[in-house]
């Protein structure tokens, strides 16, 4: 199957490139309010596009409720365990400060969504960097990643997990696409994690101020 030679009809009729759908997925996250038409064909045409990507040792994961759609790399089964198969989507080491951001933004997520409010997170960085001291020990290691916060913020951002308000560097929009990747089962066992993080943050701490 050659994709840029492959085109389909959508449910009102209009004739829509498959191309136009696949490339913006292999490049990232695809939002519906970033682009209503292509959103609106990319639901039309789910099984086309998912047969394509399952070619590709992909899978395609589209969340109507949140308006996000992404692809990710197909669970290994009997028949691919052990095999040598090239991952499109690579897996990204996130260092202990990121981890623990993405933990606490997704505990407040879930926090802000109980709350029945606006359907939009924004927080500023002032706000997140008191999100992170509550579960710092005091001393350098603090001082430290307080220092190295706007790293780590670029970092989330690259990641699709944090995006800048337009004209307001210091805002930033909770991208709900984080509830995909820090599902409801993980977020139970939070506060144990995030016990779990403030140990190892502490005891390096300790290393490095002895």
């Amino acid at each position: 199957m050659n994709l840029s030679d492959a085109s389909t009809e959508t449910a009102n009729g209009a004739a829509y490139d498959l191309s136009a759908l696949v490339v913006p997925l292999l490049k990232g996250v695809v939002y519906q309010e970033d682009n209503p038409g292509a959103w609106q064909a990319l639901r039309d045409l789910q099984p086309r596009v998912r047969d394509y990507v399952a070619v590709l040792g992909l899978e395609l994961v589209l969340d109507e409720a949140e308006g996000y759609a992404f692809l990710r790399s197909r669970p290994e089964t009997e028949d691919t365990a052990g095999a040598d198969v090239p991952r499109l989507v690579a897996r990204r080491p996130l260092s202990y400060p990121v981890s623990l951001l993405l933990a606490l933004l997704r505990k407040k997520l879930a926090e802000f969504d109980a709350s029945g409010g606006d359907t939009r997170l924004i927080l500023s960085r002032d706000e997140m960097v008191d999100l992170i001291r509550v579960f710092l020990p005091t001393g350098s290691n603090e001082t430290r990643l307080i220092d190295q916060v706007d790293t780590h913020l670029k970092k989330i951002v690259e990641l699709g997990f944090l995006r800048r308000l337009r004209g307001q560097a210091e805002i930033f929009e909770v991208r709900r696409i984080l509830k995909a990747f820090v599902d409801a089962q993980w977020l139970a066992g939070l506060d144990q994690r995030l016990a779990e993080y403030q140990g190892h943050l502490a005891s390096t701490g300790e290393q490095t101020d002895g």
